[in-house]
């Protein structure tokens, strides 16, 4: 699966999750750009991208993730 292909699912994901048709995420969005992305609604988010790629997430890449880009990454990572 190609780059621009995940991100594409991934806009779906947080645009389902965050109930927000007008978000489209990039390499640098962070939960500091869109408004109800809070620590709960983040444990939602990583639920329905693990269900959507069909992945699992380990502890050692949650803490890790600084953006949707770095997400990008390891779910092209585990894809592949």
């Amino acid at each position: 699966m190609s780059r621009e292909e995940v991100f594409q699912k991934l806009n779906e994901v947080f645009r389902d999750v965050f109930d927000d048709k007008d978000i489209t995420v990039t390499d640098t969005t962070t939960a500091d750009d869109i408004e109800d992305w809070d620590s709960l609604e983040h444990i939602n988010l990583l639920a329905a991208v693990e269900q959507e790629f069909g992945i699992k997430f380990n502890m050692g890449q949650v803490v890790s993730m600084k953006n949707v880009g770095e997400m990008a990454d390891i779910v092209i990572g585990q894809l592949e």
